[in-house]
Order: structure tokens, then sequence, then C-alpha cells
């Protein structure tokens, strides 16, 4: 009797393709090729938690019509078929999930300049922005008169305790992959070193850097890895592609409203988290700058 050779089962051949890396990504990229794991997987993007102390800890691959986060590389390929727990490679300026390389050929800047920006044109976005919020009816998950009133009050009266406190409160509050509490924070940090040095108000960005140290100290024990990532690229001032558009609207580089919009609809209540961020740290670089009364500005109003 002749022997049945079957290929149903035997393993894909390995492939290649190419993406586009967040310069964010450099220091996990072009260091020599160290293992990972697949966290998650998704239809549209892969989370992978590289073995290392090197930040940024977890690396997005995400296929081209995903949310562009600070810590992607986009490809335009289908992503591979893998599952939580998967082993993977990240270095060498490659990407290496299962049977599939993915070779950066391209960068982008995860925070690229504002230019200046003058804190009028600042006052003048932020009740715009509320509006647009209120049309939207997104919530924040959390209830922005707890820990995230003391955020918003602390940073907007320069009081470094006060905000150190309510970060130290908000990281790893609330579910999911990036807790509602970290994507307020997170929010509040790329207003205030993005939007405060854009506007010279150098109080703003000194907030920043204090609270980048306290995520730097504290992140990786109190959150999920994908968002401890995340946060430390807030600290930087990078952030995913529709929290800069809202940023370029406020600078004047767009139109406000649909870049608002677009915002607030990423995920479950992500997109209305980082919106509270943005405006919360919006109204205290304009308190930091003399521009107007906190009262007037209120990220609640």
């Amino acid at each position: 009797m002749g022997t049945r050779t079957s290929i149903r089962h035997r393993p894909p051949a390995p492939s290649t393709v190419f993406g586009a890396a967040s310069t964010a990504l450099r220091p996990a990229l072009e260091s020599p090729r160290r293992p990972a794991r697949v966290l998650a997987a998704f239809p549209l993007g892969l989370y992978l938690e590289i073995r290392t102390d090197i930040e940024p800890l977890v690396v997005a691959v995400v296929a081209g019509d995903a949310t562009r986060l600070p810590n992607a590389v986009v490809v335009g390929d289908p992503l591979p078929a893998v599952s939580g727990g998967d082993e993977a490679a990240v270095g060498d300026g490659c990407v290496e999930i299962g049977r599939v390389t993915v070779h950066v050929r391209r960068w982008w800047d995860p925070a690229p300049a504002l230019g200046p920006v003058g804190l009028d044109r600042v006052a003048a976005a932020l009740p715009a922005f509320g509006e647009v919020c209120r049309a939207a009816g997104r919530q924040p998950g959390l209830d922005p008169e707890g820990a995230g009133a003391l955020l918003a009050e602390g940073c907007a009266s320069g009081s470094l305790l006060s905000a150190i406190t309510a970060a130290e409160r908000l990281m790893g509050l609330g579910p999911g992959l990036t807790p509602s509490g970290d994507d307020m924070l997170a929010g509040m940090l790329v207003a205030l070193r993005r939007l405060g040095g854009a506007a010279g108000v150098e109080r703003a960005v000194w907030l920043a850097d204090w609270l980048a140290a306290t995520v730097a100290f504290d992140a990786r024990t109190r959150t999920t890895p994908i968002s401890a990532t995340l946060l430390h690229c807030a600290a930087q001032g990078q952030a995913c592609a529709e929290a800069l558009a809202v940023l370029r609207a406020v600078a004047g580089h767009q139109s406000l409203e649909p870049a608002v919009r677009g915002l607030l609809r990423l995920g479950h209540t992500s997109g209305a988290d980082l919106a509270w961020g943005l405006r919360a740290g919006m109204a205290a670089v304009l308190r930091l700058g003399g521009a107007a009364p906190y009262a007037d500005h209120s990220p609640q109003r």
C-alpha cells in the first residue's frame, strides 16, 4: 500500500514584510535582537512585550487602518495569526512574530513640532473643544470629580504635591488594557509638554518633567504593560495620531471639530479619557501662563 503524504498541516513558509515605525521605538529596534512575547492579539493590532529594561517595553504592530499608537510599527500586509503567549523577537531593525519578519524601512515622529502657539489661541480653542465633547455625549470612564479633579487643580495651580499625588492615584485606575486613569493622565502629560512648550509656559513643562519622573518610577508596577508604555510615551509628549490631530488643531494647523470627534471615537472610553486630559492640560497651561482664571476654562464646563 502506498504512503499518503498530507501537506495540510505544514507550517507556512517564512515571510518578510516591511513597516514604518515610530521613532519612539528606535532604542528597542536598533538594539540587538531580544526575545519577546505576544501580550494580546486583535484583528488590527498585536502587542509584544520585550524582555528588557529598555523603554518602550511594549511594541504594537498594527495594520494601516488601525489607530497609530506612539509605540507602533505600521504594516500594510495582513497581520500574522498569533495568540497571547506566543514567542516573538524585537531588535536588529526587525520584529519577528511567528514565521513573519517585519523589517522597518521608514520612521515617523509621534511628537512632531507644533511651532509657536499663542495663549490666546489656546484660550479660544478650549471652549470649542468642550462644546464638541458635550455634543458627542462621550464621557470619561472615571468620574472627573475624583482624582481627576485633583490632577486638574494641582497642575493648574502649579502644586507639585497635588499633581503627583493625583497621578499616583490615577495610574492603573479603571478596567481594560489602558485604564481610564492612565489615559486621563496621558492627555494631561502631552498637553503640558507640547502646548506648554509651544506657548512658552515653562512652569507647565516643569510640571510635565516631574510627572514624567513619577510615571517612570511607578508605571510598571501600577498598571498594565501596554498602558505603562503609553504613559512613558506621553511623558515624552508622544501620542496617538488622533491626539496629535487635536494638538495640531489647537495650534491652528487644521480644523478642531473633526479632530476632536476623531479622538472621541477611540475605544470604549479611551478617546473621551484622552480628551479630558488634553482639555485639563490646556486649562492648566492657560492658568500657569497667566492668560485667564482657571474657573473660566475648567474641563468640566
